[in-house]
């Protein structure tokens, strides 16, 4: 065997053992918001779904806002002792949280100390994944061949979406192999617990991995850094370097990427109420879009970096409201003609413990185009079967809705969730490689997941809470207006939550095109 052929088959086996980990350590991460709906009515109070849905929605973006603090601290360890080791560590303290949170008594059960738990188990994800992208991503990069460090890296962008694409898949095969009562009782831990095996068989790849050589020869030489946290961040021409990655490139980066596919997700369960089908329409506008993230991390070793990441940010904010509002007509009953046969009503009480109950009012609705339409009103009652009233003096009220769209209608979603992910490929293809570029070896894995992690972990991490936030305000201004006889401010509150990644990703750009230069940095090789 010649030496190429032994080169090409390292750098196989360097990005398969990276992207595994990684990937395995996005599922983990990821399964928690793909259950969120189900893990909000087991571990919070009961009594306001829509209440419990955001605690959870926080929870999940805790882990993002402590993933900068994992940062810093496994950055810090990396420089210092080695890639290898620490995003071994990362991955052993992401599959025991992970794991864990599938073992938690439910709410009725140990009353608050499940969120709390819950809470826990979720920080301590965020501080594994703060540490372990860095690693992967740096580790790969440093084994590169010259000019193609963009492709090899774009490996690894792969990571967070396939680990989506393998939690839903896990989910939903989960979900078909028993009844809808067995998986809302205890089948929705499988997935957690599914990651343990997964997590055991990564260890094992990793551990035979050899350090990364780059650093090894500056170790060797004692070249490696003393004190990687000052000298990325008390070093003020280093410094500038980080804040340009973060607002330049990784902040817009950040809110296109969580908009393609949490918000997206949230807002075809939440808003249009396509709980049923939501599984299999981000599936497969996932696996179409991802080969991209290979294509612009190979494209951008051709024509550089900065104009493939501008330019999917720049599509993105100004078409996301054109998308959003074509996805929400596609349901919109107001457009389709009802089977008046096939409508009906019904009323129940639902006992929900010893002093709780449910006054539930179903109704539904067929319609011609083969759309189906459920709307379910829960209002919770005292021990005396009165309703209760929140600190406004209005009866308490939940509303979900349920709904399945036409074949076409589903195949049109579909397209939308790819277009978006495609934005998400042109803008992640290329930053891992962007970023490594940006910093000499001694501080690159610091330096690197701080920008990194702050902008997907904070600005991005939570865009679903405050999208969805801002998607309610809009709902409750527009009904006091209402009820005080005034125009409604909102005229679509649907597409309010856009407004944040729109804004964010603009400012981000704006620092792009001024500040980022688009020659691919190779003075750190």
């Amino acid at each position: 065997m010649d030496n190429s052929t032994q080169k090409k088959s390292s750098i196989f086996s360097v990005i398969t053992a990276s992207s595994v980990g990684t990937m395995i350590e996005w599922y983990d991460f990821y399964i928690f918001g793909s259950l969120a709906t189900i893990i909000s009515i087991k571990f919070f109070p009961p009594g306001n779904e829509t209440a419990a849905f955001l605690s959870t929605l926080a929870t999940f973006a805790a882990g993002f806002v402590v993933r900068p603090f994992g940062a810093l601290f496994f950055g810090r360890l990396g420089d210092l002792i080695g890639r290898k080791f620490t995003f071994m560590l990362t991955l052993l303290l992401m599959g025991g949280a992970t794991f864990l949170i599938g073992c938690i008594p439910a709410y009725e059960t140990i009353g608050f100390m499940a969120p709390v738990l819950i809470l826990t188990l979720r920080l301590l994800q965020g501080l594994a994944l703060g540490g372990e992208y860095g690693g992967a991503a740096t580790y790969v990069a440093e084994h590169s061949p010259k000019g193609k460090r963009g492709f090899m890296t774009s490996w690894i962008q792969t990571t967070a979406t396939v680990g989506l694409f393998i939690s839903l898949v896990v989910i939903m095969l989960t979900k078909y192999s028993m009844s809808k009562e067995a998986f809302l009782n205890w089948g929705w831990r499988v997935p957690f617990w599914v990651s343990i095996v997964m997590i055991a068989v990564s260890f094992i790849i990793r551990r035979k991995m050899a350090e990364s050589p780059v650093f090894a020869k500056a170790k060797e030489e004692g070249k490696t850094s003393t004190n990687p946290l000052k000298e990325s961040f008390g070093n003020k021409y280093n410094f500038k370097f980080v804040l340009l990655a973060l607002f330049g490139a990784v902040m817009g980066q950040g809110v296109v990427w969580y908009t393609g596919q949490f918000y997206a997700m949230s807002f075809l369960e939440k808003v249009m109420g396509l709980s049923e089908q939501v599984g299999s329409i981000m599936l497969w506008g996932i696996a179409f879009a991802t080969p991209f993230f290979l294509f612009f991390g190979w494209l951008s070793d051709k024509i550089g970096r900065k104009w493939i990441m501008m330019t999917g940010i720049f599509i993105a904010i100004i078409s996301y409201r054109p998308i959003y509002e074509s996805m929400y007509q596609i349901n919109n009953v107001k457009n389709k003609t009802e089977i008046v046969d096939k409508a009906a009503k019904s009323a129940e009480i639902k006992i929900v413990n010893e002093t709780l109950s449910d006054s539930v009012y179903v109704t539904s609705k067929a319609f011609t185009d083969g759309t189906t339409w459920k709307e379910t009103k829960t209002f919770p009652l005292n021990s005396q079967k009165q309703v209760i009233l929140n600190d406004k003096g209005e009866k308490k009220m939940d509303v979900k809705i349920e709904a399945t769209v036409n074949s076409a209608g589903k195949w049109t979603l579909i397209f939308w969730i790819f277009v978006q992910i495609f934005f998400v490929t042109m803008v992640y293809g290329p930053i891992a490689a962007f970023l490594v570029e940006m910093f000499p070896v001694q501080i690159r894995y610091t330096s690197m997941s701080l920008p990194y992690h702050i902008g997907n972990g904070i600005f991005g991490g939570l865009l679903p809470a405050i999208a969805t936030a801002l998607v309610l305000n809009a709902k409750t201004a527009n009904k006091i207006a209402e009820a005080a006889g005034l125009g409604i401010p909102f005229d679509k509150p649907y597409l309010e939550g856009l407004w944040y990644p729109i804004i964010i990703g603009a400012v981000s750009l704006c620092i792009g095109i001024v500040y980022l230069k688009n020659k691919n940095n190779t003075a750190h090789d």
